[in-house]
Order: structure tokens, then C-alpha cells, then sequence
């Protein structure tokens, strides 16, 4: 089309992740200024983390847009990285310069990140519910926004009583977590929730660090995972029954205890740990972010993912 002219896409290199980053900040600061926030930090380390972690998973599917320079050379003008995961392809960010926006950019970058086998997949992703227009974007493609998901920000009062797990359950500190990622009992655990097993994403959580924890019935049986970092982010976290994942929530933030504030991205479909993580005295901020799939490919009453980009 005429307004992609000077327009070539390739898949990214390690070397554009800091202009990835750069395209990342001045879009949403472009439409976040316009509400009134403040800029984004120039630098964010568990962003170039999580970007670094999805180029060395999926490579084919980190793409960058350039945009020929009438002087000779390109720019990166725009950025999408997907993730797939078994029967899974999880866009995990697609973001363009606010100067090449409502040129059809964004759709034709998605368009090459998108499976060829797209019929046989659950497509998803989470994305700002302030922005109508990605969110109209990738309805089209069947990726229809379908619940939200909070980021529930502070630390639990002292005094706050949480939901107890049931007689005879325990919770241990996983010692070797790195070995754990590839056992065959956390395959199984994963594959039975979220119909896939992630090894390489729990060895990206486990190198922030954060903390993991396994919860496991009088019979030793698995019931439950969760990571809490000193940082003060947690996620993800898995149950075997929604009843756990209050308990479990409670165990790591009072188990855990941050240099600063915890974070979680609580899903709405986790109504119980919700309001639990409310009553204790975390509050939610900023705007929530929509997740949207083109069908089912987990429970969110027993899930909390790691962060809106990885499931």
C-alpha cells in the first residue's frame, strides 16, 4: 500500500532491542500524555529483560519494521514480538512510532507475525483498555477482548487474616528451581491448566529472581505453584482448585516481604483472590489491560500470569 513506501520488515536483531525500547516509550507516551501521566523512565530493565527473553525463545517471530531515511541508511519505526507455546501464539507486544501511526503500519506488522496455521491456534494477547484502536485491530483477527486484568500495587496490612489453605497442605521453597522447570511433574501441572508445558519461561522468571514456591496436599501431591521476588513482583501463580489461589496469594506476600511495594497482575476471572488482595489493602493502579483470545487456552480462576507480555 502507498503509505507503507520505504517500508521493509525483517525479523529482528539482537543489536535493535534498545530501539525496540525506544518505539515502546514514545508510543505510549504519545497517547499518555493526552490523559495526563507522566512520562515513561528512559530506561526499563525488566522491559529489555522481557524483550531479550522473547528474541531468544521466538527469533522468527521478534519482527522490526525500518523506514528508509532519504539520506541513506533506516530506522526502526516499529516492533512486534509473539510468543508460541504448543498449541499457544501469545503476541506478546506490537508497538509503532507515533509519527508512522494510522498508515495500516501496525496491521501489516501483526500480519507477519501472525501463524500461517492461524485456524488450528488460540490466538491471544493483553492489551491497554485505553487503546480502542489496537483493540478494534486485533478483534479483526479473532483476538477479542474478553476479560480484564488489574495490577494490584502496595503491601498487606499486618493484621489482614487471609484464607487459610486446608488442613494438611504445605508450602516449601523450591531450592533447585532451575532443575523443577524441567521436571516432568511441573510439565504435567502446566499442560493440565494451561495446555502446555513452558520450561524456558519459568527459568526466565527464576533468573529476575524471583522466589518459587510449591504447595503440595497431606498425600505430597502437587497442588500449587507461585514465584514473589524481592523486587515485588509475583507471578505467575497456578492452582489446582480456584479455592487455592487466595491462600496461595497470601503465602507469597507475607512470605516474600519486598524492598519496596509487591505488584501482581490479578485477572478478573480471579474474583476471590481479587478481593481478598483488596481487602488487604493493595490498590489497583493505572488502567487495566484486556486480555483477548480467539478461544480458550486457560482457566484464569487458577492462573495468574507472569506479566500482561508473557503468559
Amino acid at each position: 500500500m502507498a503509505s507503507l513506501a520505504g517500508i521493509t520488515f525483517r525479523p529482528a536483531a539482537e543489536a535493535d532491542l534498545l530501539d525496540c525500547h525506544r518505539v515502546w516509550r514514545d508510543a505510549l507516551d504519545a497517547y499518555q500524555a493526552r490523559m495526563g501521566m507522566q512520562p515513561m523512565p528512559e530506561d526499563n530493565p525488566g522491559l529489555r529483560r522481557l524483550h531479550r527473553h522473547a528474541h531468544a525463545t521466538d527469533p522468527a517471530r521478534f519482527m522490526v519494521a525500518d523506514r528508509s531515511l532519504p539520506g541513506g541508511g533506516t530506522r526502526v519505526v516499529a516492533f512486534g514480538s509473539a510468543m508460541e507455546r504448543g498449541p499457544l501464539w501469545f503476541l506478546s507486544m506490537l508497538f509503532v512510532e507515533p509519527r508512522e501511526q494510522a498508515r495500516g503500519l501496525g496491521r501489516a506488522l501483526l500480519e507477519q507475525l501472525l501463524p500461517a496455521d492461524r485456524e488450528t491456534r488460540a490466538l491471544a494477547t493483553c492489551t491497554d483498555s485505553a487503546q480502542p484502536i489496537s483493540n478494534g485491530l486485533y478483534t479483526t483477527f479473532g483476538i477479542v477482548p474478553r476479560m480484564p486484568m488489574f495490577n494490584l500495587v502496595g503491601r498487606p496490612a499486618a493484621e489482614f487474616r487471609w484464607p487459610a489453605l486446608p488442613a494438611g497442605f504445605r508450602a516449601r521453597l523450591v531450592t533447585e528451581p532451575g532443575a523443577w522447570s524441567e521436571s516432568d511433574e511441573l510439565a504435567a501441572f502446566d499442560e493440565a491448566l494451561l495446555g502446555f508445558a513452558h520450561p524456558q519461561d519459568h527459568r526466565f522468571v527464576q533468573a529476575e529472581p524471583r522466589h518459587l514456591f510449591a504447595f503440595r496436599d497431606a498425600s505430597g501431591e502437587l497442588v500449587a505453584y507461585g514465584y514473589a521476588g524481592e523486587i515485588g513482583r509475583l507471578g505467575p501463580i497456578a492452582v489446582r482448585e480456584p479455592a487455592l489461589l487466595a491462600p496461595v496469594l497470601g503465602h507469597l506476600l507475607t512470605t516474600v516481604v519486598p524492598r519496596g511495594a509487591s505488584a501482581v497482575w490479578l485477572p478478573a476471572a480471579a474474583d476471590g483472590a481479587l478481593a481478598a488482595a483488596i481487602r488487604a489493602g493493595l490498590r489497583i493502579e493505572g488502567f487495566p489491560v484486556l486480555a483477548g483470545w480467539s478461544r480458550p487456552f486457560a482457566d484464569f480462576s487458577r492462573y495468574v500470569p507472569t506479566s500482561p507480555g508473557l503468559v
